[in-house]
């Protein structure tokens, strides 16, 4: 087992982690992880968004246990957090009150991104099996 191997599957489950707590992270800091104003509970979209990242976050952290039986969910984190964090760098830009976001959620899933990204190149993983 490789180091990158290693850090991916420590990776998956701190991202997984976070994931899980994205509605304490809203209560904790709204303006850089609500994108309304109030309560978390406050908003229908963001309680589905909560719940679609709680669901992720469970299988990453599932995924950890094996990464190379889960190529496909790794790359798909990959890819719909940067265009998750490129559309909502652009609307944030838009309108002053969600600028938080550029210091909060956008740079999150960037980060989420770059990391799983280079770690699953960097393994041993290819598509999906161990490459001996």
């Amino acid at each position: 087992m490789t180091v990158s191997y290693r850090l991916l599957r420590i990776a998956l489950v701190v991202f997984g982690v976070v994931m899980l707590l994205l509605y304490p992270l809203a209560v904790v800091w709204p303006s850089g992880w609500a994108w309304h104003h109030g309560a978390p509970y406050g908003s229908e979209y963001f309680m589905m968004i909560v719940g679609l990242y709680a669901v992720l976050g469970a299988f990453l952290c599932n995924a950890a246990r094996r990464p190379e039986a889960n190529v496909s969910l790794i790359w798909f984190t990959v890819w719909s957090s940067v265009v998750h964090a490129v559309i909502m760098a652009v609307q944030s830009l838009g309108d002053p009150q969600h600028r938080g976001h550029l210091w909060g959620d956008v740079p999150a899933l960037l980060l989420v991104a770059v990391v799983l990204a280079v770690l699953v190149s960097r393994s041993e993983l290819r598509r999906g099996t161990l490459v001996e």
